[in-house]
């Protein structure tokens, strides 16, 4: 074990620091979700509701609803609960002067409860939609006459979903005024200091904005992520329904921001999914959704999904010393693997406030969500290759030969290259979303495949003059077919490798040894809903079928980082 390789420095810094974490302390991890649940009857009703802003403590939710007892169509109502712990309270209309016979949403809190922005109709304003502001002197007092932010910010287009930076010198909203990629965009306005008018907005360009519409932006409390949405039409490349959430990450405030990826299945459904919000304290996500099983109207509920820490950073389904001794290798360092802490997307460097997160499910056995398929291989008998995920359990074919002390990772699967492979059940279309393939591999020859889909595409092989690793997931038909993606790098040398292909909804990238061999921008992939042969073609095609070892092979339903491959090897 890995545990045993440590040295007597990282052992020492592992105990004290483990001895730190151990005392205590609310800290949380890198985002995943867990279940998405509805928030009930309290919160939701049989019209539409959707999340505006969570205070700062925590403990009172703004959004917006259309439903009876209010000023307008839509207006700005509160719940409240005790304490983190309890259940939200009735909700209550913040009612006038901020609420008035026009629409009134996408309510904003600053952190000290005592501004609030949020966009309105009404009377006064430079557009359709205007982004207002209303003060309060304390929490407990009531709010002020709402103010317009004026004719820099807020145009003759609509102007809505306003959200800021941390230091506030950052307003980002959407708007389908001239000038952007689509309808609705994302736009940003700075200022040099709190007290400094606005600048002119400038459009966040066509990294972040596309074609259709993005909408309701939402900023992590760090300033480094921003969510946001789709429109109803669903248009946007990779999206898993009729509209989807998305995030970009950036790594500083003063650096772009990243290539959006989809927050995937667990809280995005082929049902219109939209407005996403974060806890301050990072712990949850709030969203609406039009998902069956709720108790509202065409932009449905608000539902909420826990983050939850991603910890298992070699990916063997447990939280232990191995964990703890990569997360000490990478001590002091800005290694976003490890980068757990304080906040789910970390602070930028692995410290105390990390491993405070990992020794709290030191020992546990963790489902990682994203995993959707994993093959271990390592059986000593039978006829059946085991899904650690599910039941979708491989069959052998042929008469393959179980190594159990011959692996990479624990035992391995042996074929002649003759007549071996494993079929397995449907698992994932290419042309859905993001996603990730890898296994470790030893022997084969030039021609030979890894994995395939049945009736789909090769998705692993060599090439078939120098067995150089290679995948065959291309576009969808075109009048001129992409080829495969090649590389130039040897598989077949009789050596283990570590090979996988990761698809971006953007980018095709082929790796061996934690190296990208190969990489190019395409605008999706082929689909197919057939099944996977592990250990041969797509067509059982003679030539075709692996001579050599196989082991550990893994599909993640995300795009895996490259701090994220090199711990799967580790």
């Amino acid at each position: 074990m890995k545990w045993l390789n440590c040295t007597k420095n990282r052992l020492v810094l592992v105990g004290f620091v483990a001895a730190i974490a151990l005392g205590g302390g609310n800290t949380k991890a890198d985002f995943t979700f867990g279940e998405t649940t509805n928030l009930g009857p309290t919160i939701n009703s049989s019209y539409e509701e959707a999340p505006d802003c969570i205070s700062a403590d925590g403990l009172e939710m703004y959004f917006s609803s259309n439903r009876s007892g209010g000023y307008g169509g839509w207006d700005i109502w509160v719940s409240k609960r005790e304490t983190l712990n309890h259940d939200w309270g009735a909700s209550v209309n913040l009612g006038a002067p901020v609420n008035s016979n026009q629409n009134e949403d996408f309510a904003y809190l600053w952190a000290d409860g005592l501004e609030m922005y949020f966009c309105s109709r009404r009377p006064g304003g430079y557009g359709a939609y205007d982004i207002w502001m209303t003060r309060r002197v304390t929490k407990d007092d009531p709010w002020g006459i709402p103010e317009n932010l004026g004719p820099v910010v807020n145009s003759s287009f609509n102007d809505t979903s306003p959200c800021f930076s941390p230091d506030g010198l950052e307003l980002y909203f959407s708007v389908n005024r001239a000038g952007g990629y689509g309808s609705d965009d994302i736009w940003v306005a700075r200022r040099a200091t709190k007290n400094d008018p606005w600048g002119e907005p400038t459009n966040l360009g066509p990294v972040v904005n596309s074609s259709g519409t993005e909408t309701v932006p939402f900023l992590s409390s760090d300033g480094l992520l921003l969510f946001f949405s789709e429109n109803r039409q669903g248009d946007r490349p990779g999206g898993l329904g009729n509209a989807d959430m998305w995030v970009t990450r950036r790594a500083s405030v003063s650096d772009p921001w990243g290539t959006p990826m989809n927050l995937g299945p667990i809280v995005n459904s082929p049902s219109l999914d939209n407005g996403p919000r974060i806890s301050p304290d990072g712990s949850t996500l709030y969203f609406c959704s039009e998902r069956p099983g709720g108790f509202g109207g065409a932009w449905g509920d608000i539902y909420q999904a826990p983050i939850i820490p991603i910890v298992d950073f070699n990916g063997d389904r447990i939280v232990d010393a191995e964990d703890m001794c990569i997360m000490v290798d990478h001590w002091g360092e800005d290694y976003p693997l490890c980068d757990i802490g304080p906040m789910p997307w970390g602070d930028g460097v692995v410290d105390v406030e990390d491993l405070k997160v990992l020794a709290e499910h030191l020992f546990e056995e963790i489902a990682d969500p994203t995993l959707i398929a994993h093959w271990p291989l390592d059986e000593t008998e039978g006829d059946i290759a085991y899904n650690s995920t599910d039941d979708n359990h491989g069959i052998l074919s042929g008469n393959p030969s179980w190594r159990p002390d011959s692996g990479q990772v624990n035992g391995a699967l042996e074929f002649d290259g003759i007549d071996d492979y494993i079929s397995t059940d449907f698992v994932l279309n290419p042309s859905d979303g993001p996603f990730s393939v890898f296994a470790w591999i030893k022997g084969g020859a030039p021609g030979q495949v890894i994995l395939s889909q049945t009736g789909g595409a090769n998705w692993l092989s060599t090439d078939p003059s120098e067995g150089k690793l290679m995948t065959e997931l291309v576009p969808p038909t075109t009048r001129a077919p992409l080829p495969p993606l090649a590389s130039e790098t040897g598989i077949s040398d009789g050596k283990w490798h570590h090979i996988g292909f990761v698809w971006s909804s953007a980018r095709r990238t082929l790796y061996v040894d934690n190296v990208v061999v190969a990489e190019d921008v395409l605008n999706g992939l082929q689909g197919s809903t057939n099944g996977l042969f592990i250990g041969c073609g797509k067509a059982m095609g003679a030539g075709t079928y692996w001579s050599g070892l196989i082991d550990d092979v893994r599909i993640y339903d995300k795009a895996l980082s490259a701090e994220e491959i090199a711990a799967l090897s580790q």
